[in-house]
């Protein structure tokens, strides 16, 4: 992983138009390449003939690091602006003309214990002989053991820079979207430059990007049900793997309540002073 970000820091050129999709590994990137690619194409594309009914999300929008997924870096520095693209990476590895340049970076974070239990899940159906148990993956998520670094870390940073420079980078909750998505769908589009009109506002626009990027939806349609991709060091993904449940509240379901609480907690020790909380 740290080739890759090394080869990124010399390769990527940002550009002042760039929009940027942050997250950690399963804390809503497919959802969020949807939302962010249905708006920001939204004059292109017509609803009922768009290319998220035949593509997946994941390879609408490339990553800068993971060439496997979509394109490679060459391809990326080939692509028109205004790029959308996305990332794992921590803001402070991502080069720095992305804030020079004034790049917006939008961020989506999710409750770590959700995000844990996600994670679980994704790895021992990716990585070919991987069964990792609950309290290995406990200790090793407690411990900031990831390919991205700390949770937490990776949270704060992007929390501190959404604070400074609030024109430019957007921090936002798995939790508050599924809340009030169709709200969600007017602040992206207001924070990416293409904000809804009057026209748009009154034909319902907002609802029909919520109903296409719909968990339900995209797990319907065929191309993020059978296919994948091998990505090598025993590493095949599916295309139904990016979907599981998107529920929020599901760690329920496969942690006690101790040990969701032993992780709130670490959590929020780590987070200490910066102002946010899970």
């Amino acid at each position: 992983m740290l080739e890759k970000i090394l080869l990124v820091q010399d390769t990527y050129k940002p550009r002042a138009d760039d929009v940027i999709l942050a997250t950690q590994p399963k804390c809503g990137t497919t959802w969020l390449k949807a939302l962010a690619f249905t708006i920001t194409n939204r004059s292109r594309y017509s609803f009922a003939d768009h290319p998220l009914l035949t593509r997946h999300p994941q390879h609408v929008v490339p990553f800068i690091e993971i060439r496997s997924l979509g394109m490679d870096h060459t391809e990326v520095k080939a692509l028109p602006s205004p790029r959308l693209l996305a990332t794992h990476m921590p803001m402070s590895m991502l080069p720095p003309d992305t804030s020079s340049q004034g790049c917006r970076i939008v961020y989506l974070c999710r409750d770590p214990k959700d995000t844990l239990v996600s994670r679980l899940h994704y790895e021992n159906k990716v990585v070919k002989g991987c069964n990792l148990s609950m309290d290995c993956a406990f200790s090793m998520f407690c411990e900031g053991f990831s390919p991205y670094g700390p949770f937490w870390d990776h949270c704060r940073e992007y929390w501190e820079e959404s604070l400074a420079r609030p024109n430019n980078v957007l921090f936002l909750k798995y939790e508050e979207i599924m809340s009030n998505p169709v709200q969600a769908v007017r602040e992206l589009a207001k924070f990416l430059g293409v904000p809804l009109t009057e026209e748009e506002e009154s034909s319902g626009v907002a609802e029909e990007v919520v109903k296409l990027c719909s968990f339900e939806t995209l797990t319907s349609l065929q191309v993020n049900q059978v296919g994948g991709i091998a990505r090598g060091n025993k590493v095949y993904l599916d295309n139904s793997v990016f979907f599981r449940k998107g529920k929020v509240g599901d760690w329920t379901n496969h942690m006690s309540q101790e040990l969701g609480e032993k992780l709130y907690h670490i959590v929020q020790q780590k987070l200490q002073g910066c102002g946010l909380v899970f």
